[in-house]
């Protein structure tokens, strides 16, 4: 205790217990201030209960003894922090003599664990140059992984565990796992010692006291975590493959054993959040897990098993012979325009080989009914990488209208210009590219073409008003909702790696687009009861009698801009089926797509009456 406060305590004026904390103030001691950094206490004015202390962050910062007692905690001199202050050139000088003994150090100042980000916070520009830090670090996570008083993790967002006591580097891997508390610890575990497999070159028993462990994990979690248990098993074959030592039990618990039974979209969603590796190792083990009719199997899971999924189990079929089926499969997907957006872009991206047999004109309209779906969904966008390939892939749009006819690729482009996805000068680059392979479709561009396309939009008044709703919604909930998400999730922290904030970001892109496009929506609408519509042809408000002579009659209602009801048979009379009735008359034939199954259907026209609501 510091000899003037001693003095305060015996004479009875403060408790021993503040005199303790209160010492610890003492000027040349050292603290550590949240804000500020580490700092050392240079003078201090007790009758006058102030501090002066010299942080990192705030030189000379003068505090009331109340306040550095609630906000400063006591660092010892030894401390990496506290040599900061003093002792900088020496930290300087052994992290280029010893780095692994600088992270060491460092470590045992914060308990013994930190995670890379806070390390680099710690070093990165004070005892590391900034310019030279990421070289530097590579370097010494190396050493560190080698000497193995250390366990590294993979991502910068997990901690860093210094190893202690006299246990070999082997003990000390799988003492790591047996600590572990959850499955994720035991992934971890396993992903440090296959790192360091090495280490168990002369102690292969201390590995195979770990298969038991892994084994009961990962039939427990199964039954609510399949995901997390196929990574375990996933990552403990990883460490078999790579000792020689080690077998497997006939008897322990493997990939196939663990999908056999599960539903295509359930197993999908789990592995969708595997490592690319991983993944692929799951998808290896359809073949024993369904026997004959892995083929069938795996495709299912092929449409939702996200981007590296696809790009997996593309690879698997093309080695193994399975490329007809899943061509059949992404054939009959794009015709019914159910073909998802990461199986999309596979297609896009490998269009010459190995799914030329499946590019054609229905990939395009594919495209555009995902990015118009997307668009009018309620949340956060799933067709932004979908449409930066259609931007940046250049050759994109000339390889699809290059596979058109003169209808066809005059079509899309009229879709394209009418998307409202698109920015205008991101139309005009679009179109730039398919005019150079299909010069006809200059004329959409041309003209009036060229006018802002503002065009009135029939509405029933039903509609109109769940628009003004959406958009009063949107104005005085979500927006402000999300704003207010916004200055919580910056408040976290470190915006590179701040998730919360990146998704609350994103979300806001989208209300202020989705505003935008209600507000121009509802200002060119016009409501309507669709009362005493023209039934001498098919027009807006009527219904209309179709038949192909073998099935029973089909009635469709083509009605306003935002009435299509597929299970009502209501179709808007902007839909390509809407498009298609306009103005065509009793015996008329029409090529239609059944709304609910997306075929293509040759239909006569056998009556038109006006729509009743």
């Amino acid at each position: 205790m510091h000899p003037d406060v001693a003095k305060l305590v015996e004479a009875g004026r403060i408790p021993k217990s503040v005199g303790e904390r209160l010492s610890q103030l003492a000027p040349g001691n050292f603290c550590i201030h949240k804000s500020f950094g580490a700092g050392k206490v240079t003078d201090w004015d007790l009758p006058g209960k102030k501090v002066t202390i010299d942080f990192e962050k705030s030189m000379g910062q003068v505090m009331e003894l109340q306040f550095a007692f609630q906000k400063t905690e006591w660092i010892a001199g030894e401390d990496f922090r506290a040599r900061k202050i003093e002792q900088i050139e020496e930290l300087r000088a052994l992290s280029k003599q010893d780095p692994v003994e600088l992270i060491v150090h460092l470590l045992h100042s914060h308990g013994g664990s930190m995670t890379g980000e806070a390390l680099e916070k710690e070093l990165c520009g004070t005892v590391i140059p900034e310019a030279s830090f990421k070289k530097w670090w590579d370097a010494t996570k190396k050493s560190l992984r080698e000497s193995r008083r250390a366990v590294i993790p993979s991502k910068r967002t997990e901690p860093i565990v210094l190893r202690g006591g006299d246990r070999t580097p082997a003990e000390a891997l799988v003492a790591d796992f047996e600590a572990a508390r959850d499955i994720k610890g035991m992934i971890r575990g396993l992903e440090a010692i296959a790192a360091d497999i090495g280490a168990f070159e002369n102690d292969t028993e201390a590995l195979k006291r770990l298969l038991q462990d892994i084994d009961d994990g990962a039939k427990k979690a199964s039954r609510v975590l399949l995901g997390q248990a196929l990574q375990l098993v996933a990552a403990r074959d990883e460490v078999i493959g790579s000792s020689k030592a080690l077998e497997l039990d006939p008897k322990a618990v493997r990939l196939a054993s663990l999908i056999a039974n599960v539903d295509a979209s359930k197993l999908a969603e789990d592995v969708a959040a595997l490592p690319s590796t991983r993944q692929r190792a799951v998808f290896e083990a359809f073949p024993e897990a369904y026997g004959d009719v892995w083929v069938e199997k795996i495709v299912q899971v092929f449409d939702c098993a996200g981007a590296r999924g696809v790009t997996e189990i593309a690879r698997i079929l093309l080695d193994r012979g399975g490329m007809p089926a899943l061509a059949a499969h992404l054939r009959s997907a794009l015709a019914r325009r159910a073909l998802g957006p990461d199986a999309l872009i596979w297609v896009c991206r490998e269009r010459k080989h190995p799914a030329a047999s499946v590019f054609s004109p229905d990939v395009g309209a594919s495209i555009l009914n995902l990015l118009e779906n997307d668009h009018l969904a309620d949340g956060p966008r799933k067709t932004s990488r979908l449409q930066t390939l259609l931007n940046e892939d250049k050759n994109l749009l000339g390889d699809l209208v290059s596979i058109m006819d003169i209808n066809e690729s005059r079509n899309f482009a009229r879709r394209l210009l009418d998307c409202p996805v698109f920015g205008e000068l991101e139309k005009k680059s679009l179109m730039a590219r398919i005019i150079k392979i299909r010069p006809e479709t200059a004329e959409l561009v041309s003209g009036e073409g060229t006018k802002k396309r503002e065009e009135l939009l029939l509405v029933s008044w039903d509609s109109l008003e769940r628009k003004k709703a959406e958009l009063d919604d949107l104005v005085r909930n979500k927006i402000p909702q999300n704003r207010n998400d916004v200055k919580i999730a910056r408040s976290y922290g470190d915006l590179r790696e701040n998730f919360e904030y990146k998704s609350a970001k994103d979300l806001e892109k989208y209300l202020a687009h989705r505003q935008s496009a209600l507000e121009k929506e509802i200002h060119n609408a016009r409501g309507t009861d669709f009362k005493g519509s023209d039934a001498s042809s098919v027009n807006i408000g009527t219904v209309v009698t179709l038949s192909d002579a073998t099935s029973t009659p089909i009635v469709m209602c083509v009605l306003g801009a935002w009435d299509s009801a597929p299970d009502l048979q209501h179709v808007s009379y902007l839909s390509d089926v809407g498009k298609a009735l306009l103005g065509r008359v009793p015996g008329d034939t029409v090529q239609i797509r059944d709304t609910v199954t997306e075929v293509m259907q040759t239909l006569t026209i056998q009556s038109i009456a006006p729509f009743n609501p």
